[in-house]
């Protein structure tokens, strides 16, 4: 195998399958990318048995072949190498050399024929979608990324669904570590298919990697093959193996009609909850609101640390309401609602909390209360 390809494209591709690459498996090979060098392009394939990447770049190849190599040494060699084309030659034995008139590397690859293969796409239905608009959903509901060792599907998950309303078709995710719910939405163009009957769930890494994959330009392809969620973007590929189990039925919680709602200054909101959390540890996680008549009083209290208490005035006539809160369930909402306002709906002490933006009907998040 021996071929030439530009280094930008090249550092590009590699960093990307760094988050694949960089996860523990049982398999050695998943710490690799297989390239393969064929007619005038170059294949880069990345796997951690959970989500595949494919993608295929131009490149001038005088010698077709396959090799895996390490990805991180490779993107380390690459993003230092000071040339603008890189060259890349397989000599003997699975022996990989880099070079140009004044640097050389000499790395050793491994058995191609080990690595293990993505499923073969065919017959698939690909519906289209903004890949800024995509790329936000994601953003907004992986905040909720639930324990590493969590194996429950609806927790380490994310539910993808269509969704067919009186008006207009839409595209949902909905994400859940127990505690709180993230929903993030996208309306359809009117002329635009869109996916229809049950949801599917995927593993949130996954839609991580989608993430960082598709950038935020142009649309993306999704569709659905038998156990698998396929996202594609020009010459680029991501499959993502589907989680079996049911996810939570989370209506009543979103279409909630009843509550108080207040309006505040998200802004002035965050900054109270970031001061009130600096005395929040792993022990003491929650502060106290405290709603009264157009007042917001917050509490904290740790008994190793100290207390704090911080009031605001707030558009609030109802009956005095007294809650337990982890406030960084609410910072990490407000940092990714974009209104200058925000509303919080309250009901009472059991029941959760929805915030979302005050002009902004595509996300809302639901804080449960804790126990006082």
């Amino acid at each position: 195998m021996k071929f030439s390809i530009g280094k930008n494209d090249f550092r590009e591709v590699l960093s990307k399958v760094q988050g694949l690459t960089g996860r523990k498996t049982n398999l050695a090979i998943t710490e690799t990318v297989l390239i393969t060098a064929h007619d005038d392009s170059v294949t880069i394939v990345a796997t951690d048995l959970e989500t595949g990447f494919e993608g295929s770049y131009p490149a001038s190849v005088e010698a077709e072949g396959a090799i895996a190599i390490s990805a991180k040494k490779l993107y380390e060699i690459i993003r230092e190498f000071p040339a603008e084309a890189i060259q890349i030659h397989e000599v003997e034995n699975r022996w990989i050399e880099i070079r140009n008139e004044n640097v050389e590397y000499h790395i050793v690859g491994m058995n191609p024929e080990e690595f293990q293969h993505l499923p073969q796409i065919s017959d698939v239905t690909f519906y289209e979608v903004d890949a800024a608009a995509l790329k936000r959903m994601i953003e907004r509901t992986s905040i909720i990324a639930g324990a590493s060792d969590d194996k429950r599907p609806h927790i380490i998950g994310v539910y993808f669904e269509g969704v067919e309303g009186e008006a207009d078709r839409r595209l949902r995710l909905v994400s859940t570590d127990g505690s709180r719910l993230a929903k993030a939405e996208w309306v359809f163009p009117p002329e635009a298919e869109g996916p229809t009957g049950e949801g599917i769930l995927i593993p949130k890494k996954g839609m991580q990697e989608v993430a960082r994959f598709m950038g935020s330009g142009g649309t993306v392809r999704f569709g659905f093959q038998e156990n698998h969620f396929i996202v594609r973007k020009g010459s680029e590929t991501i499959t993502i193996r589907l989680l079996e189990g049911d996810f939570p039925r989370y209506g009543d919680i979103i279409d909630r009609e009843e509550g108080v709602p207040i309006h505040m200054d998200r802004q002035l909101f965050m900054m109270m909850l970031r001061r009130m959390s600096i005395l929040v540890t792993e022990q003491y996680k929650g502060v106290i609101f405290e709603f009264g008549e157009n007042n917001l009083t917050i509490t904290a209290t740790n008994p190793d640390i100290g207390e704090s208490k911080e009031e605001m005035e707030i558009d609030y006539e109802a009956d005095p309401i007294e809650m337990a809160f982890n406030p960084k369930f609410f910072i990490d909402t407000l940092t990714v609602i974009e209104d200058e306002q925000v509303i919080l709906n309250i009901l009472d002490g059991r029941r959760p909390c929805i915030v979302r933006g005050e002009s902004d009907e595509t996300y809302l998040s639901a804080i449960m209360p804790m126990k006082i």
